[in-house]
């Protein structure tokens, strides 16, 4: 096996014995989906329910994909020959690498598996084990075979069996290595059917990368191959088997050094220190150094860049540049593979694998890579030319494009529209990527024209990066163009379409000021002051929209909540039904259930008028997300429980929000748990208009609202989306310091989908003088 670990640090033996040790032992245990509490749900589980589907699969083998778990259900099998490093240790002793790996199965694709360690080293006990274990699985990974025998065994079970066969040992490193080598040819500006390539090793791995090569565009006759006994040359016998004599070349050289002479890529998969600085300095200009032993390469980072500061060097270590790691690989592969119900794993999904992983290190790197590796910056260049294994765009782009590859040629049974594919792998990391996606669309529709009032923002310009290529928004920067500019060219951005405004120098300077003075005249500010003052970009941002020339704004990455809501406020008027703003948090919990919270930034201690003007703010802006509202007024006590005035002030907001909105689901007051709890509503209080438990929590004051979503977040693992102002007559949203550039474009897209509704909010209102 190649490149299994994440080699940042020394690993003690102490601190490894007691993370498999600790109780329960091992990594890996088995969940049950379907609940198992009741007789009834026995009898579902088992006999005699078990029987219905039993007969269905009888009927139509097929439908074993419907009712049982085979189509997310990867056997991970290894007969021990070749672990890691550590050689012929025995199916046993190779058991924690293999748990190991259905962990990263099940962490990067949430694929789960069975590891299975089979106790032979006949390949054909191995491969008649595989045969007759098909019904259970929905594809095989082998693991840790040592060649050949690893070849004959997948050869074999490709040929004879319907589910998709993997030697991660053989394909993973190929298929990851030859992404960085097609990036590292564009940089270098070389051509893969010029280069001449010089393998170190002839084991699985390196006799995978060079079949792999050649189907990208590496000619056979360029590639020279060495192993223990140096170079792999026609004629050679001693130590040869039928996979290397494919690589048997016409060469005067013999060893490692002599084919060195020239090369223009070095691909190592053998053993550290076998490379020196000289061999190096032998190669053509511009080499491409792949020293991809584990835990010590070839040659170490550092000297190969010292010895030849022109080259682009990897390695399978994390703790340098340009990892070569198979979890970039595998996981994403199966993905695809199981969900087209692929019979195969063929050349062409291993292709496009490699080139959806060269695509993606292109891309703009999300800050939550950034933070995961801590760097403050990383972009496609010579350390940077393979995406990193905790970038979550990895799962959407790689498993996509292999599901593709295989509808393309023919393996696939279950075919997808590949769109929806997509968004199906997006809602795989996390419901809030599912109820933003909602939001893109929506924003996607009629795209609106947005003002970030920080455009000189490297986050801010990546944001309208994706807002531009994803058509959710036309984003207006507030800041100087020449700045701009250059730190777009900077971040290899494309922006030229995007408009630029520099507010001292903005034509309609004059009309601006006038606007505002007039705003502003009874509010102490004079006709000079408020020339002075519409250069604040919060101010003239929000002269902006509220003169049309804009239909949001969004702000404060790097202010403070209340100097970016102050200006919004003193321009833009509330809607006139509504006299006030709020701020709603959207909150996704680790089950995915969603939850509205208001008012968490607002309304330090809002009055029963405020609070039913919240609750028909935060009960819209469910709605917006697609959620029909269920609110709950939340207080210390139950319907009348406590008398108090503070009680009494949620139970009179709860009136007049019946009055002002009679077709809206909303009770109280109540406590937090009888709110999102329906056995309590149901069971103690059955005379609650309020059921199924609420998905909208006004809180009694700003107090209450902050701290209870600060700890859902922390403690609960929420996922947040916020927070999102509303009650203004035009759209205004403001960032959280430091928001990660995902966080922006969601903002912005849920900004637009604001702007389309301006002057048409959702009918949750009633006109008070028909209920008074």
């Amino acid at each position: 096996m190649f490149l299994k670990g994440f080699h940042t640090m020394t690993i003690r033996p102490e601190d490894a014995l007691e993370y498999h040790g600790t109780a329960p032992a091992g990594k890996i245990s088995v969940t049950p989906t379907k609940p198992c509490r009741t007789q009834r749900d026995l009898s579902l589980a088992y006999t005699p329910g078990v029987a219905v589907p039993c007969l269905e699969i009888e009927r139509d083998a097929a439908l074993a994909y419907k009712y049982t778990a085979k189509g997310n259900l990867v056997a991970v099998i290894s007969n021990g020959t070749a672990v890691l490093g550590l050689g012929n240790i025995g199916a046993q002793a190779g058991k924690p690498v293999m748990e190991g790996k259905g962990v990263l199965f099940k962490r990067f694709a949430d694929i789960d598996v069975f590891d299975i360690e089979l106790n032979t080293q006949d390949p054909r006990e191995v491969i008649r084990t595989c045969q007759i274990l098909e019904p259970t699985f929905g594809g095989i990974n082998l693991e840790d075979i040592k060649a050949p025998e690893c070849f004959l065994i997948e050869e074999e079970l490709r040929k004879t069996m319907k589910i998709p066969v993997f030697h991660d040992d053989q394909h993973g490193t190929a298929i990851i290595s030859g992404a960085g080598l097609l990036n590292a040819l564009e940089l270098t500006g070389k051509r893969l059917e010029d280069v001449k390539v010089v393998f170190n090793g002839a084991g699985a791995s390196a006799i995978a990368c060079a079949a792999h090569y050649v189907r990208m565009g590496v000619r056979l006759e360029n590639i020279v191959m060495c192993d223990t006994k140096g170079v792999i040359y026609e004629g050679r016998t001693e130590g040869m088997n039928p996979y290397k004599a494919r690589y048997a070349v016409k060469t005067k050289a013999r060893t490692l050094a002599e084919a060195l002479a020239g090369a223009d890529v070095f691909f190592g998969l053998s053993m550290g220190g076998v490379v020196t600085p000289e061999m190096l300095m032998g190669m053509a200009p511009h080499p491409l150094i792949f020293a991809l032993a584990n835990p010590d390469p070839e040659i170490a980072y550092d000297l190969a860049v010292a010895t030849r500061p022109d080259a682009i060097v990897a390695t399978g270590r994390s703790d340098f540049p340009n990892q070569v790691n198979n979890v970039l690989g595998f996981p994403f592969i199966f993905r695809g593979a199981l969900d087209v119900r692929a019979t195969t794993i063929n050349d062409e999904m291993k292709l496009a694998a490699t080139r959806a992983l060269a695509a993606l290190a292109k891309e703009d790197v999300p800050d939550s890579v950034l933070r995961a590796y801590g760097v403050d910056h990383m972009e496609f260049g010579r350390e940077y030319i393979i995406p990193k294994p905790f970038d979550p765009r990895v799962l959407i782009w790689e498993a996509s494009a292999v599901a593709q590859a295989a509808m393309d040629t023919g393996v696939a049974q279950m075919p997808v529209d590949i769109r929806q594919y997509r968004e199906a792998l997006e809602r795989r990391l996390g419901k809030a990527h599912e109820v933003m996606r909602i939001m893109i669309h929506k924003a996607q529709k009629r795209p609106q024209r947005i003002v970030f009032t920080e455009g000189e923002e490297p986050k801010i310009l990546r944001a309208c990066q994706i807002l531009l290529d994803e058509k959710i928004a036309a984003p207006i920067l507030l800041g100087s163009e020449e700045r701009i500019r250059s730190r777009a060219a900077e971040l290899h951005l494309h922006l030229d379409g995007v408009r630029v405004i520099h507010p001292p120098a903005f034509a309609r300077l004059e009309e601006y000021a006038e606007e505002f003075y007039s705003l502003r005249q009874r509010k102490g500010v004079t006709r000079t002051e408020a020339s002075q003052l519409i250069l604040n970009p919060t101010t003239f941002a929000s002269l902006m929209v509220r003169l049309g020339d804009a239909d949001a704004l969004i702000g404060g990455l790097t202010t403070h909540y209340p100097d970016t809501i102050r200006p919004a406020l003193q321009i833009i008027e509330a809607r006139p039904e509504l006299h006030r703003v709020a701020g709603v948090y959207v909150l996704i919990t680790p089950k995915g259930d969603i939850y509205f919270l208001a008012d968490a930034t607002v309304n330090i201690d809002p009055s029963s008028e405020a609070l039913a003007d919240i609750a028909i703010m935060a009960a819209e802006q469910a709605r917006r997300f697609n959620q029909e509202p269920r609110v709950a007024m939340l207080s210390f006590s139950n319907f009348g429980s406590t008398r108090h005035p503070l009680s009494d002030k949620v139970r009179r907001a709860v009136e007049l929000v019946r009055l002002r909105a009679p077709g809206l689901m909303i009770d109280g007051e109540m406590q937090a748990d009888t709110a999102v709890a329906p056995q309590i509503l149901e069971e103690t209080y059955p005379f609650s208009t309020l059921k199924g438990g609420a998905n909208v929590l006004v809180f009694p004051n700003l107090e209450a609202g902050n701290i209870a979503y600060k700890l859902l977040q922390r403690i609960g693992g929420a996922e947040l989306i916020g927070p999102l102002l509303t009650g203004l007559s035009k759209p205004v949203h403001v960032l959280q310091r430091g928001s990660e550039v995902n966080d922006i474009v969601h903002v912005a897209a849920i900004a637009a989908v604001d702007a389309q509704e301006v002057g048409h909010p959702y009918e949750t209102l009633a006109p008070v003088t028909a209920t008074r």
